[in-house]
């Protein structure tokens, strides 16, 4: 057995203490999930569920709680609304592939440096993203108001490792709190025609104040982003370092995710937003798609990323005029026993985002009482 030099361990250690350093004051939590979480862990997701509820009998020690057995099966696939539902059940371990305590630290930046960073084009694509970006103002977002996005979309609906079946397009609209925190009541989703809170799962007999998770990467406010840093490479840094990974799975593919869900579904200050692309210019692997298409059917360039180990391939849509952000897709780059290569697992286009005052306000009401 290798043991490893006790210095090497030490710069490690003053590293690691360095990257901490950087974050904006307040714990860094991995309770919640972020909106949006990869295809894969929806499906390990479901099938805990399905699991859960197959044991849930007048035999099974385990029941599963009222609210879980209320919920139809697409609400889950919606990343947010499946947190709610899964840190209720304690199926927390399950949902965090890549996340949760027994998976393997990732050395920070190490994977950022050895593959030499994206495609040329995909790297002269997100600069001039950046460049859009750090010229675009943006308005400063309240600690007691909420983000609002409304999207259009839809996801595998099929069993757990079976056929993709994908689910009919419809609405959905998100409003994320603002409130640095500690929460447990992080925001609210109207989909399906009905409303579903966002919020921590609290065990039973633990006080709601433990459970309560701080503004972080995982729920992310204005305030908070912008207290990260704008250097690409920190940034980078800091999401390696923050990013947790199992055996066989793909640390850069679950850093790219992550910054496609806060570039997806959250508002920044605009050298945040310039500093994440140029971060994402970084992550080995990273490629350009000259025709890509949204759940909307708008026509776009796109940035990707391969998870081979899935078949899959995560695009980020953009227009290929003003270089807005779009929406995002998942397809199937090679044939599987699941799916054949091209095959769409998930697509999502924001059609509006917006800034409003409390939860479940839509723009135009705000507009209406002249607040916006």
């Amino acid at each position: 057995m290798n043991a490893t030099p006790a210095g090497s361990e030490q710069e490690e250690r003053a590293e690691l203490d360095e990257l901490r350093r950087l974050l904006p004051a307040g714990p860094v939590e991995r309770q919640v999930l972020s909106p949006g979480r990869r295809s894969h862990h929806k499906d390990v997701l479901m099938q805990l569920i399905d699991r859960d509820h197959e044991r849930g009998d007048a035999d099974s020690p385990v029941r599963p709680r009222p609210r879980l057995a209320r919920l139809p099966r697409p609400a889950l696939v919606a990343g947010s609304v499946a947190v709610a539902v899964a840190l209720a059940v304690g199926l927390t371990v399950g949902i965090g592939a890549g996340r949760g305590d027994g998976g393997t630290a990732a050395r920070p930046g190490a994977s950022s440096t050895a593959g030499g960073g994206g495609s040329r084009g995909a790297v002269v694509i997100l600069d001039r993203i950046a460049a859009v970006a750090l010229r675009t103002d943006v308005e400063p977002v309240g600690d007691g108001q909420f983000v609002y996005v409304r999207s259009r979309g839809a996801g595998n609906e099929g069993v757990f490792d079976g056929p993709v079946v994908l689910g009919k397009m419809h609405e959905r609209q998100v409003w994320f709190s603002q409130r640095q925190g500690p929460v447990t009541d992080v925001g609210l989703i109207r989909e399906y025609g009905q409303d579903w809170p966002i919020e921590v799962g609290v065990p039973d007999g633990t006080d709601p104040k433990d459970a309560a998770v701080p503004a972080g990467f995982d729920r992310p406010t204005y305030a908070w982003l912008a207290a990260l840093p704008t250097d690409p490479d920190a940034l980078l840094k800091l999401l390696y370092a923050d990013t947790r990974v199992e055996e066989g799975e793909d640390e850069d593919q679950e850093v790219f995710g992550r910054i496609g869900d806060l570039i997806g579904e959250q508002i920044m200050p605009s050298a945040t937003a310039a500093a994440f692309y140029k971060a994402t210019a970084r992550i080995p692997g990273v490629t350009e798609v000259a025709d890509a298409v949204d759940a909307v059917g708008r026509h776009g360039i796109a940035i990707a990323r391969e998870d081979t180990r899935h078949g899959t391939r995560t695009e980020w849509i953009f227009d290929p005029g003003t270089l807005d952000y779009l929406g995002v897709r998942t397809v199937f780059s090679r044939d599987t026993e699941r799916a054949e290569a091209g095959t769409v697992y998930d697509t999502s286009a924001v059609l509006e985002r917006a800034v409003v005052d409390r939860s479940g306000q839509e723009p135009g009401e705000r507009r209406r009482t002249g607040r916006g």
